[in-house]
């Protein structure tokens, strides 16, 4: 409103920044020359905040002595380490890196929250696997598991986008990272000019009286020299680049978590959209038709159940191993597509009523049900084929896989009565957990314990198949008779030869491996257990080929 006895004459509307006063008056461009973009009504448009910016937090404090000495650890002991193979030494050369990180994220005023501590304690857990087995395979999803349960340890967040997308940070804080650590090395160097030169002095006369008495000592007694050389990595200069390499892997990797740790990306602020809600008869009518069908099935198994396989193996004309191949990958698929079908409905379904959402509930739970059933009926079929030829490690998989499956399924199902929070959390648990089970079940030896109690009841085994097994079946294949057992194990025998068998390389398996075979020396010579004919090798078709080498279970 106007002050005074009488309104002034009306004047052009002004933006309120520009009548508070002179000092805030916006900028005016040059005459002809570009103009800050304006909002329909005169206003600056505020600058866009991408969403890139949005995730980015503020930029990390420098970095801090206990970090960069825990980054400098992790790549030399990675470096010395890490080329002998896999065992112990990824807990060991995991332990300063966990440091740095640590040490970054306390300087960055974060603190230690539960979940972060059940991540940790996960990774940590799955780490222990290569040094028990000596299997590859369950060696490589331990470590890779590892690896998703430290970045969701050091992004937090509880959501499906930290779930999803928490391993991308890692990948993001390597060229930041190195940035980082460089600038906090120059800053440190350029204050610490004068202390820099005693340390590398005591440094250098430290590890030259170390290997000096060290040499002078192994060459005075035999037992020395072999302990020494049993704790210390073999370094030659033939192995420079392979030492390289994991030198700035390890390095790489630490400057990685440590800058994840300080400043990981915000992925909570990843706003997910529901989907447009449908019509209740548009959704509800394709789910109503496939749960009708998924009875239908289920009904017919449940009737092969009771009625007996016999019955219908007869009736058909198939085989125990065409019975079971004929179904288990076409039940595992429509497994997956199952809980595809269940997040694409989840998405589209309205659920603003509490009708709409009591027949979510129902629909969507009457599916879970029956796709329960198709796991079990997945799971009895390759029961089946297991006890007709035996178990192999691809067999042993997609069982594991089938049954995960169906703890995903009850998890939903348990999701749609208490609330999905808790959800996508509880899903990387039982990720994690069905990957460290499987590895401490040890699938090698299971597939050996179960191939001997076959030989034990039919009299039929694979010496082939059973050969290329890890150190973690000697135990196992150890009780079979004589020639079966040195033939199974002659090429276990050969690996553990080879093998230098550091200390931090070896797991476990194979220090009890070759424990077994010092007690026990082989009978048998490769040449001996080459021989074309084989009474042991039992072949399932009947076409010649031994232990199902056409098995779509065991592509080779």
């Amino acid at each position: 409103m106007a002050e005074g006895p009488s309104a002034p004459a009306p004047q052009a509307y002004q933006p309120p920044s520009v009548a508070r006063g002179p000092q805030q008056r916006p900028a005016a461009g040059p005459p002809g020359g570009p103009r800050p973009p304006q909002q329909p009504w005169g206003y600056p448009m505020p600058p866009r905040e991408s969403r890139l910016t949005r995730l980015r937090p503020d930029p990390p404090a420098r970095v801090t002595a206990p970090t960069l000495w825990g980054i400098l650890a992790t790549a030399l002991l990675s470096a010395l380490l890490l080329g002998d193979g896999i065992g112990l030494n990824l807990m060991i050369v995991a332990a300063p890196a966990v440091f740095a990180a640590s040490f970054a994220a306390r300087h960055a005023g974060r603190r230690l929250r539960p979940w972060t501590l059940v991540w940790a304690v996960g990774g940590l857990a799955l780490l222990a696997i290569p040094a028990l087995l000596d299997a590859g395979w369950p060696t490589f999803l331990a470590i890779v598991s590892a690896l998703v349960l430290t970045a969701f340890a050091l992004h937090g967040g509880r959501g499906w986008p930290s779930m999803l997308l928490g391993p991308i940070g890692l990948i993001d804080s390597l060229g930041s990272g190195t940035t980082w650590v460089a600038r906090g090395l120059r800053d440190r160097a350029d204050g610490s000019r004068g202390r820099l030169g005693p340390i590398l002095r005591t440094v250098g006369v430290a590890v030259l009286l170390l290997v000096v008495f060290g040499a002078l000592f192994a060459g005075a007694d035999a037992a020395f020299a072999d302990l020494l050389g049993s704790l210390t990595p073999d370094v030659s200069l033939s192995q420079a680049p392979w030492r390289l390499s994991f030198l700035l892997l390890g390095l790489f990797g630490a400057i990685s978590l440590a800058r994840t740790a300080a400043a990981p990306l915000r992925w909570d602020r990843v706003v997910v959209r529901p989907g447009r809600a449908r019509a209740r008869l548009e959704w509800a009518l394709p789910l109503v038709v496939l749960n009708l069908l998924f009875a239908a099935f289920n009904a017919v198994q449940l009737a092969v159940l009771f009625g007996g396989y016999d019955k219908v193996l007869s009736e058909t004309g198939l085989t125990y191993s065409e019975y079971a191949r004929q179904g288990f990958w076409q039940l595992l698929m429509a497994t997956l597509l199952t809980l595809l079908v269940i997040g694409l409905a989840l998405r589209w379904a309205p659920r603003s009523d509490p009708r709409d959402r009591a027949l979510v509930r129902a629909v969507l739970g009457t599916l879970c049900v029956l796709t329960l059933v198709v796991v079990a009926s997945a799971l009895r079929r390759m029961d089946l084929y297991v006890d007709a030829y035996g178990l192999t490690r691809l067999r042993v998989s997609v069982t594991a896989m089938e049954i995960w499956l169906g703890v995903v399924l009850l998890l939903i199902m348990a999701a749609g009565v208490f609330g999905a929070r808790f959800l996508p959390r509880a899903l990387a648990v039982s990720a994690a957990t069905a990957v460290l089970a499987f590895g401490l079940v040890s699938p090698d030896a299971l597939v050996a314990e179960r191939n001997v109690e076959r030989y034990a009841e039919l009299g039929k085994i694979d010496v082939r198949y059973l050969e290329g097994l890890s150190a973690d079946a000697v135990p196992a294949l150890d009780r079979l008779p004589e020639p079966q057992r040195s033939c199974a194990l002659l090429d276990i025998d050969a690996r553990l030869r080879e093998d230098d068998g550091s200390w931090y390389a070896t797991s476990w398996s194979e220090r009890r491996a070759r424990a077994i075979l010092a007690g026990r020396a082989l009978t048998r010579s490769p040449e001996a257990c080459r021989t074309p004919s084989r009474e042991e090798d039992y072949d399932p078709d009947g076409d010649g080929d031994v232990y199902g080498d056409d098995d779509p279970y065991d592509a080779p």
